[in-house]
């Protein structure tokens, strides 16, 4: 008999403009168990965040703006304070400047649980997702 997935009966939120990544993120979380609400714009995920109760959320840095994934970080941190955030972003590749996470000054306006580049990695975004989302027995 196949195990259930580690984290059916949760709720993720992602939002991003590529379909690409959108899909692939979306797969990997439908993967461990996460039914997916998503939206491709910050206007989208403003609404969602609003319409919403997520359990994790993934966030592209650019959408329309270049801080699109910043507002939309801490616009969720203020309506569920204790939900992650995970920060996804192609600026390191496209710019080679990376967003550091790291000190709690950073954690403090950055307003996500963690910063990953773009091209994530399937085991990648299941380690993060059971440091951020510990499972209970």
């Amino acid at each position: 008999m196949e195990q259930p997935a580690p984290y059916q009966g949760r709720t993720a939120l992602i939002v991003d403009d590529d379909p690409d990544c959108l899909l692939q993120v979306r797969l990997y979380l439908e993967k461990l168990g996460f039914s997916v609400i998503e939206g491709a714009s910050q206007a989208e995920g403003e609404r969602l965040i609003a319409s919403s109760r997520p359990d994790l959320a993934v966030f592209d840095l650019m959408l329309e703006h270049h801080d699109s994934g910043f507002v939309l970080a801490h616009r969720l941190k203020q309506a569920h304070p204790k939900t992650p955030v995970i920060l996804v972003t192609g600026v390191t590749a496209e710019t080679g400047f990376h967003f550091a996470d790291t000190s709690p000054e950073e954690r403090a306006w950055i307003k996500a649980d963690v910063v990953l580049d773009k091209g994530i990695r399937y085991e990648q975004l299941r380690r993060e997702v059971e440091r951020l989302l510990p499972l209970t027995s």
